[in-house]
């Protein structure tokens, strides 16, 4: 079977087993590592993928070939996406300052460009700010150097912002959270339509289950994935967006992500989404 994710602890904790043949009558997986801005982009075409990790941002692109999965993502509290600058102009005025600025994202296919998108309505006057498309590992260098005004970040880089000299605008998941009450829906497993839904949602919650029950088992496969990151913040990034909603999306992550998507489809950032069909 071939899958593709990310080489972000997160992902690696999750499938190391089902990867390394520990869940019992799951098929040999062959995996593709890539960044998830390149399986939003490798869903939406012709692929051989069966299963893929991509932003719930991108489910309105390939929900005709692929079903989301209720397990293996990430949706959680207190981990959304980072609006960072290093301007004085926008520390000192705040996110109204951001109109017309040259603002970096990973993706305009991500939860965290809808994110901040939907934020942006509502808190920044104006022009809409001039987006910039980089790879995130290229934004804060970016952002500390002048050439950004203001950049969006996710993942590890809360936790390493700080070194970059960078100061925090906004928290996209805090407002998020604030504005619906709900979790932030962020990464999501999605499977062929063709293939046997039951039998992968049941492979990956085993390989869940591993994880949590084993977690040292999956360090060494975590760290030689993990991009130069420190053990300390590989470990603080796992405890983030492996939780509850890892396990079982249920109904309030599949609230969340609805409420995410309608809410980009009415701004016109997204195409409609058939739920009845999606899930």
């Amino acid at each position: 079977m071939k899958i593709a994710f990310s080489p972000c602890p997160n992902d690696t904790f999750v499938f190391h087993a089902w990867v390394q043949g520990l869940i019992s009558g799951a098929p040999k997986l062959e995996v593709t590592y890539a960044d998830i801005d390149i399986t939003n982009r490798l869903a939406a075409e012709a692929n051989e993928l069966d299963v893929l990790k991509i932003s719930y941002a991108a489910l309105p692109w390939v929900s005709n070939d692929y079903k989301l999965l209720p397990c293996g993502g990430a949706l959680g509290r207190g981990c959304g996406p980072l609006v960072l600058t290093a301007d004085q102009t926008v520390i000192a005025q705040g996110p109204s300052a951001l109109a017309g600025k040259r603002v970096a994202v990973p993706s305009d296919r991500s939860t965290a460009y809808l994110l901040f998108r939907l934020w942006a309505a509502q808190q920044v006057p104006g022009d809409v700010p001039d987006i910039v498309v980089m790879p995130f590992h290229e934004i804060m260098p970016a952002v500390s150097k002048g050439t950004i005004d203001a950049g969006l970040v996710i993942h590890e880089a809360r936790f390493t912002y700080p070194t970059y000299g960078l100061t925090l605008v906004e928290d996209m998941g805090l407002w998020w959270e604030r504005d619906t009450g709900l979790p932030i829906p962020l990464g999501a497993i999605i499977a062929r339509r063709s293939l046997d839904q039951t039998a992968i949602t049941n492979w990956i919650r085993e390989s869940v289950a591993y994880a949590w029950a084993h977690p040292e088992a999956s360090s060494d496969y975590v760290m030689n994935h993990a991009q130069e990151m420190s053990q300390e913040v590989a470990k603080a990034h796992i405890e983030l967006y492996v939780n509850e909603f890892t396990a079982n999306i249920g109904d309030i992550g599949y609230k969340a992500v609805e409420t995410l998507l309608n809410r980009a489809a009415r701004e016109g950032l997204v195409p409609q989404v058939d739920w009845t069909a999606l899930r």
